[in-house]
């Protein structure tokens, strides 16, 4: 078997600094924990046969799975999802990373990754829905109040995420570059403040699923606590209202921005 190379040179190679510099490039928790783990297993997956897409696929399939483990009740089922996301952050480094390695770059490994994202995080939504209405496996109580917010939130979410890739998609049909994130800060001084104002509590986190994963978990120890659903309806109406709170103000703060220009 091939040697496995040595971690500098395949962070210099796997990991370029423009990319993890990049605000829009690079999830946080890609930046604080799991760059570090992801070149561990990249460093042994270089030596194989397995190839980025099948690596993305992976990702998409933990994703998905992470809102289906939301049917199981309890805190058993939060924590399944939690650790579902991570392994989907895990994949979602990896995938690229031995792309760059073994110089196996396509635009379908692009355009699963992304489609990845999109799926992932209103599975992780629905399977809110469908834990708030306590309908989880064996226990199907139908679609109510509860299973309804959820795909509504859901589909919110994926508004978010298709907002921002409409603008590569606006863009490369103008045969402009792709935007840099000097780019995206508002023209208009009272939209930017407004920004930098959500920025500072980022509180638009909760939309991802990463973190509305770890906001489950929270909650399910609440729910155990108090012996009732009602922690888990309460994040999952507050994440709806955020969502649809932000469809809007990312929409205008696109307009007002050069992303477009």
């Amino acid at each position: 078997m091939v040697a496995a190379p040595v971690l500098e040179e395949l962070r210099e190679v796997c990991q370029p600094q423009a990319k993890l510099a990049s605000r829009n490039g690079e999830h946080w928790a890609g930046r604080l924990y799991m760059r570090r783990i992801s070149l561990r297993f990249t460093r042994q997956l270089v030596r194989t046969r397995v190839t980025p897409d099948q690596l993305t696929w992976t990702m998409v399939v933990c994703g998905v799975l992470s809102g289906a483990a939301l049917l199981i009740p309890g805190l058993a089922g939060a924590v399944l999802a939690a650790l579902l996301m991570q392994l989907f952050l895990l994949f979602d480094c990896v995938d690229g990373e031995v792309a760059r390695w073994k110089g196996q770059n396509s635009a379908t490994g692009i355009y699963v990754d992304r489609l990845g994202a999109y799926l992932a995080d209103a599975a992780l939504m629905i399977g809110f829905g469908f834990r708030a209405a306590e309908s989880g496996l064996g226990d199907w109580n139908g679609f109510n109040g509860w299973v309804s917010l959820g795909l509504v939130t859901a589909l919110g979410v994926v508004l978010l995420k298709a907002s921002t890739d409409l603008v590569d998609v606006a863009r490369a049909r103008r045969g402009l570059p792709v935007a840099d994130d000097e780019a995206a800060a508002p023209r208009s001084q009272g939209v930017a403040s407004v920004r930098r104002l959500a920025a500072a509590f980022k509180i638009h986190r909760v939309t991802n699923g990463i973190e509305a994963s770890l906001v489950l978990v929270v909650v399910a120890v609440a729910d155990v606590a108090t012996g009732g659903i009602e922690p888990t309806r309460w994040a999952l109406a507050a994440i709806a209202v955020i969502t649809w709170l932000m469809v809007p103000a990312h929409l205008l703060s696109i307009l007002s921005s050069s992303r477009l220009r």
